[in-house]
Formats: structure tokens, sequence, C-alpha cells
């Protein structure tokens, strides 16, 4: 059988950090409260002019040159965000053209901070069925432009950043030991808009809006959806927690990495974990977790992956991956 096995990853961080202390002039918050609830030390903050296309360009770059690949070897770009440069044209159109292809398809995945983990199912549907070869699977938000920086409560949770990486048929025996993507598993539950959202929109203010969200209720909700969806996605692929190497998890909160890594039965150790660093990248935390681990030599050949993701709406989802 055809498998989409990811062959190639890549990520990019605007330059400009803005650390807790400088968050803690700004609003009444402190760096001691913003560790202890999140686990988050930092966030990067695109530029002026600089825009999520750009972001995932960068990273898109990186991870063909991981696999010595160049666009003209790509036939499917499908970049997941809740922060395009326009409203429309996609921005994965935009990333078509800054990478100089004329060739192949592009289009954009909407589902906020699960979008990696439905567009890499979307992917994998394409390849596996034989309509394309090749793809760019891209996660890139540029969260800093809707959030409410008098909102403390949302405000420290986010930051900029894209992650990508890189899908190529390859023939495997349809067992749980082939390389490359073994099972996913998607939900979503419109019950649960009022929890997390953006007060706009083109088709009801007409404006962009601000971020807004019930951190306790989300979490709730996080720890208990995404260890179900995780044991659901093993159990597709007739495997169990015992099989994972690592778990590539949508870096939201530490908290919540450790809630659902404790359900699961797993140690914090065989989790990797970012959200330090650059906090919620909402679609590209995943990739770029996964980018991170690859490149500092933790994922080795034959691992298996979970990846997983859980975002407004309510979305939802998770990602069994033979390395």
């Amino acid at each position: 059988m055809i498998r989409a096995r990811i062959i190639g990853t890549g990520s990019y961080l605007p330059q400009r950090i803005l650390s807790n202390a400088e968050l803690a002039a700004r609003v009444d918050t402190s760096d001691e409260w913003i560790v202890e609830r999140t686990g988050i030390r930092q966030r990067h903050i695109a530029a002026e002019g600089e825009f999520t296309s750009d972001l995932a360009t960068a990273a898109a770059r990186k991870a063909l040159e991981s696999c010595s690949l160049t666009p003209d070897d790509v036939d499917l770009i499908v970049v997941a965000t809740a922060t395009p440069d326009q409203t429309f044209p996609a921005c994965a159109t935009v990333v078509q053209h800054k990478l100089g292809m004329i060739h192949g398809v592009a289009f954009d995945v909407a589902a906020v901070c699960s979008g990696f983990l439905y567009a890499l199912q979307v992917a994998d549907a394409l390849i596996t069925s034989g309509a394309y070869r090749t793809a760019l699977v891209i996660g890139a938000e540029t969260f800093s432009r809707l959030l409410d920086w008098e909102d403390r409560g949302t405000c420290v949770l986010f930051g900029d950043g894209a992650g990508a990486v890189v899908l190529r048929a390859e023939t495997g025996a349809g067992t749980g030991d082939d390389r490359g993507i073994l099972a996913t598993r998607l939900h979503s539950d419109g019950r649960y808009n009022d929890l997390l959202y953006v007060d706009g929109g083109p088709g009801s203010t007409g404006t962009t809006g601000k971020l807004r969200m019930k951190g306790r209720e989300v979490f709730r909700h996080a720890v208990t959806n995404l260890a179900a969806v995780m044991t659901e996605t093993l159990g597709a692929a007739g495997l169990d927690p015992a099989d994972v190497a690592w778990v590539i998890p949508h870096q939201a909160n530490l908290r919540i990495l450790e809630g659902t890594a404790k359900k699961l039965g797993l140690p914090i150790e065989r989790v990797v974990v970012t959200v330090d660093g650059h906090a919620n990248t909402s679609a590209a935390s995943v990739p770029l977790a996964l980018d991170v681990a690859v490149r500092d030599g933790r994922v080795k050949a034959n691992d298996l992956l979970l990846l997983e993701a859980m975002g407004g709406g309510f979305t939802w989802g998770a990602a069994a991956v033979r390395w």
C-alpha cells in the first residue's frame, strides 16, 4: 500500500523575542506567575511587515533543504493557519509564489491549533489516493496580531512561528512497522465556540477581532479530549502507549502536556516540550516541536511518534507516525 512518509522537517521563529519580564512591565503579571501556570518563558513576535506567508515560506525552505528537495519536486502545498496574510487568496498560494512554484496545487486549512493535524490528514489522504506524490504541509501563525495586549489571561500565552514537513509517497506493507503516517483521527464540536474564539471576522464585524478564551474550561476539555484521541489513534494503528517513543504535542501549556501524559500513562520525559521557548504558536506548534526533536537527534529511524493537538472550535486530533 502507499504510505505518506515524512522525509523532511523545518521551522522558523521570528527574530524578536518578548520575554515574560517585558510583558510584566505592560500587564499585571510576573515571570513567576507565567512560568508556574504555563511553563512559558518567552515568545517570538513577527516584525512589522513580516507576514504569516513569510514565516511559512522560511520553514518550508528548511524542510525541503533537510531532504535535499527543491520546490520543483513538490506538487501539493497545504497550509494550516488562522492568521493568513489576507482574507483571500489562500496563504498557501502566496507561499507557492514565494517558493517560485507555478505548478501544483495550494490551499489552506483552518482548524486553529489543530490545523496542522487536519492538514496532515488531508495531505495523507491525497497522497495515498495516488493524486499527488510530494507535499509540503505547513503550520504558520502570527497570533500576536490577534491578541489583546491588555488581557493577561491570553497575551502571555501566544507567539508567532512556523513549522513544515515534507511528505512523500512510499510503498509500505500495510502494517504498523511501515514508515510514514499509520493512522490519524480528527474530531470537532462546535458547541464550545464561546470558550476559545476571536470576536470578529470579515463576515460578521468586518474586523479581524481579538482572541478571547476561558482558560480553565479549555484546560479541562483539552486534557480529556487529547488523551482520548491519542488512545483512539494508537488503537486504529494496532499499537498501544508502550510502543510510543515520543509524543509530539501541541505546545499550549506545560500543565496540559503533563496532564495528558499522565492520563495516557506516559512519563513526561517521553514528551517533546518546546513551549518554554516560543509559547503557543497555534497550528505551528506541532511541526515546530517535531523539527526541534528531529534536529537534536531525539527522533531516530523507526521511532513511533504520536502527534496531537486541540484548538478552538473545539477541534482536536492525533496522528501515529513511524519515523
